[in-house]
């Protein structure tokens, strides 16, 4: 028998309109800890997006390291397996390598390659171990790929959905090469596949101009599990119970409050998936929508404002944050303010005002207030906007594209 955990997307860094997380982060890692002491697991699978950014802040990744030597304290015999996601920078993932390696920590950031420069992929194999010291598994440990990881295929109908296929077909390959029987083939991937639910304000597509999808076939049905991230919505991939998305610990935007947020418990017989178990992360700070996903007037609102059940025993720095939306007919220059002495006195943080104007069909985001900002926006978002602004009109498929293997280039170099 084999357990592991599965989690994703801690995103170690993030702000929320400004607002640190670093305390939600913190409270979430010293559950994390207690889990696997009293789950008894053998292994941890961090499937990519350790990070926010592809340059963390200190404080960021000294809590990823503290996180990893308690770890080690308290689980002596935990494996450790951590691929980079797309938010991630692999070189900087994998620079403390040769340190993390002699502490059974295996960190996979960007592909490995041989001295001349080919995919070398039996160094993406890493065996997990059952608490009776045997190799239960062994992990086509996958990380984020981006177009210049991939090979050649031009020949194929879409050249990077076939070099994916290619990736994973020789990383399994050599997993099954080291295998022996009894052991469980497990893959890994940081990806948006075919029949993946997006979750509003999270994640996009990130392969080849955010536009493709993966399909779940990379994963034959040999696989026992595969541990996705990516998506912050968790879910199974195609209905397979085999290959599921962990999610997101925290919610990382308003929208994201209305799902649980987890890691899951992966039990393993031998070769066969026995149970998959999601465990429920305690929430450090509770995110409000008000009036919820439909906007009201702003006497609506206010009125709805006044009505919000609040905790006063909260300390100030548990306090609830609050996104609030409001449906205008003209504009309001002190709308927020409006908003603050509604709220005056009361334990709550006023994080943004969403504005929408009729006839306009969007919400505008907080105009009102120094809070929310454009960080708040993916970038893609962020030149969508500038260029119906600049234009009248949304940018075509064809400069969206290039748009994106731009910024896939850029953040390539970070």
């Amino acid at each position: 028998m084999l357990r592991l955990i599965h989690t994703a997307d801690w995103h170690l860094g993030h702000t929320l309109h400004g607002l640190s997380r670093e305390a939600e982060h913190q409270a979430f890692l010293d559950w994390l800890l207690d889990a696997l002491e009293r789950e008894a697991a053998d292994a941890l699978v961090i499937a990519g997006d350790v990070f926010d950014s592809a340059n963390p802040p200190a404080a960021a990744q000294a809590m990823f390291y503290r996180f990893l030597a308690a770890a080690r304290m308290r689980c002596p015999q935990l494996d450790v397996l951590v691929i980079a996601g797309n938010h991630d920078s692999a070189a900087r993932l994998d620079a403390p390598s040769p340190l993390l390696d002699g502490l059974g920590i295996r960190v996979i950031g960007a592909l490995p390659r041989t001295a001349a420069g080919d995919f070398d992929a039996p160094r993406l194999v890493v065996p997990l171990y059952a608490a009776d010291g045997r190799v239960a598994a062994r992990v086509a440990a996958v990380p984020f790929l981006r177009p210049a990881d991939l090979p050649p295929c031009s020949e194929a109908e879409d050249p990077l959905i076939a070099g994916v296929e290619a990736v994973y077909a020789d990383a399994l390959a050599a997993a099954r090469a080291q295998r022996r029987p009894g052991e469980a083939l497990l893959a890994t991937g940081h990806a948006y596949l075919v029949g993946g639910q997006l979750s509003a304000l999270s994640e996009r597509r990130i392969l080849g101009g955010h536009q493709h999808a993966l399909p779940v076939a990379l994963f034959p049905e040999d696989v026992a599990y595969v541990a996705l991230g990516h998506l912050h919505l968790a879910q199974r991939v195609a209905g397979r119970d085999a290959v599921r998305y962990a999610g997101a610990p925290l919610p990382f935007a308003f929208a994201e409050n209305r799902y649980p947020h987890q890691v899951l418990r992966v039990d393993l017989d031998g070769e066969r998936l026995a149970a998959v178990e999601p465990l429920p992360v305690p929430q450090h700070l509770e995110l409000l929508r008000r009036p919820g996903d439909a906007a009201q007037g702003l006497d609506e609102v206010l009125e709805d404002l006044a009505q919000l059940a609040l905790d006063p025993a909260l300390p100030p720095a548990r306090w609830p944050c609050l996104e609030v939306s409001v449906r205008l007919e003209r504009p309001e220059p002190g709308l927020r303010r409006r908003i603050e002495l509604a709220l005056d006195q009361r334990p709550v943080r006023l994080l943004t005002v969403v504005a929408h104007h009729c006839g306009r069909g969007e919400a505008l985001g907080d105009e009102y207030g120094e809070a929310a900002g454009i960080e708040a926006l993916a970038v893609g978002e962020v030149f969508r906007r500038c260029h119906v602004s600049r234009y009248r009109q949304e940018p075509d498929a064809e400069l969206l594209e290039v748009f994106c293997k731009l910024l896939e280039e850029v953040e390539a170099r970070k």
